[in-house]
């Protein structure tokens, strides 16, 4: 038994893939061990190494952790990516949640129906640029340090670079309005461990393809 998380999950970014940000970030080695049919989510259930039947799930230090938020922050916590106070942590806490709403959105386009899909990604670019974008434009403006939070880097940096990052595969041009954003994205892309996450080869998924969707609603349908 090795002493690295091993991760179970389908082979591509669902709500895993924040989960493999933060190790990377965090410079950890982890393992994966991918359900490729529905009979290998229903072992899992039958086991008992599903609290709640679902996937993520993670085995770390002893454990078989479930719910993708309360991994995130146990990683977070344990490799102090989690601010310096109670006050940084609520502010990173804010800034992820709402990450979270726009990676939800951007993460289930894949899935919509080809007559939505159009309207679907107006959405997204709705949302981001009017909502989402301006105010970590203005966070890092304000707060005039090169991370959200403090003076140290957080998953909320961590979360906000693998969201960006998806929303300008939907559209190149997404970050055109938001130069703070886009100076922020090539700095926190060249910290060494998260440089090493984007280089080809690593553990990091791709996007979804149209082709992937059927076997992926075969293992959770």
């Amino acid at each position: 038994m090795s002493g690295k998380p091993k991760l179970h999950y389908f082979n591509g970014r669902g709500r895993m893939e924040s989960i493999r940000w933060l190790l990377a970030a965090a410079g950890v080695e982890f393992e994966e061990c991918f359900l490729e049919t529905k009979d290998d989510l229903t072992k899992l259930q039958k086991n008992g190494s599903l609290m709640f039947q679902q996937v993520p799930m993670v085995e770390i230090d002893g454990m078989k952790m479930v719910q993708s938020r309360a991994i995130a922050n146990y990683i977070a916590t344990k490799y102090n990516l989690y601010g310096k106070d109670l006050k940084e942590r609520a502010l990173i806490d804010m800034y992820v949640e709402a990450i979270i709403d726009l990676n939800e959105l951007l993460m289930i386009h894949i899935f919509q129906p080809a007559d939505k899909k159009e309207q679907h990604l107006a959405t997204i670019v709705d949302k981001a640029t009017n909502r989402y974008f301006p105010v970590y434009e203005k966070v890092l403006k304000d707060h005039g340090q090169g991370f959200l939070v403090g003076n140290q880097f957080s998953r909320a940096d961590v979360q906000l670079l693998e969201t960006l990052l998806m929303a300008e595969e939907c559209k190149p041009d997404i970050l055109a309005k938001f130069p703070l954003l886009q100076s922020f994205k090539a700095r926190i892309s060249n910290i060494p461990t998260i440089k090493k996450f984007l280089q080809p080869g690593s553990q990091r998924k791709p996007p979804l393809q149209e082709k992937d969707v059927p076997k992926v609603m075969k293992i959770f349908h």
